[in-house]
């Protein structure tokens, strides 16, 4: 059974130019593109099955990412349902010189498992496992908007 650490993805996009706004920081969508992908591929190892977008949120832009940083996107699977998988997303603006980081987007996403026709499939259970899946799970847990439960 899979367990939130198996679930763990951090990637990174340096800011270009092309990823922009008007006053030279990462777009919003840009950032939510970036925090779908890699949110898919953590509930993809959860379930086992392709996984689509079902809902977003709360999605909540604390600060912008300037142009030249780095967008840091961290995600995990923190709980499942029936044929769905619920993952925390968070973005950081990361420093390229000195790696020093600050959160600058926080949501919540759900998505679900399909088969090749497209159709929801069941998705396994979350196992909790060591002490680093259950600080994770209860992160997430803790500043999980109400409405996504």
């Amino acid at each position: 059974m899979p367990t939130v650490s198996d679930t763990y993805i951090e990637n990174r996009q340096r800011v270009q130019p092309t990823h922009t706004n008007n006053y030279a920081s990462a777009h919003g969508g840009n950032v939510v593109k970036w925090m779908d992908e890699v949110g898919a591929m953590s509930a993809m190892r959860h379930a086992g099955e392709t996984c689509v977008t079902a809902k977003i949120n709360e999605l909540d832009f604390k600060r912008p990412i300037p142009q030249g940083d780095t967008c840091v996107i961290e995600s995990y699977a923190y709980a499942s349902g029936r044929t769905s998988v619920r993952i925390r997303l968070r973005a950081f603006r990361e420093s390229p010189r000195t790696g020093e980081r600050e959160v600058t987007t926080e949501s919540y996403f759900v998505f679900v498992a399909v088969d090749e026709n497209g159709e929801p499939t069941p998705v396994p259970d979350l196992e909790t496992g060591g002490d680093r899946c259950r600080r994770l799970r209860v992160a997430a847990l803790d500043a999980e908007p109400d409405e996504a439960q």
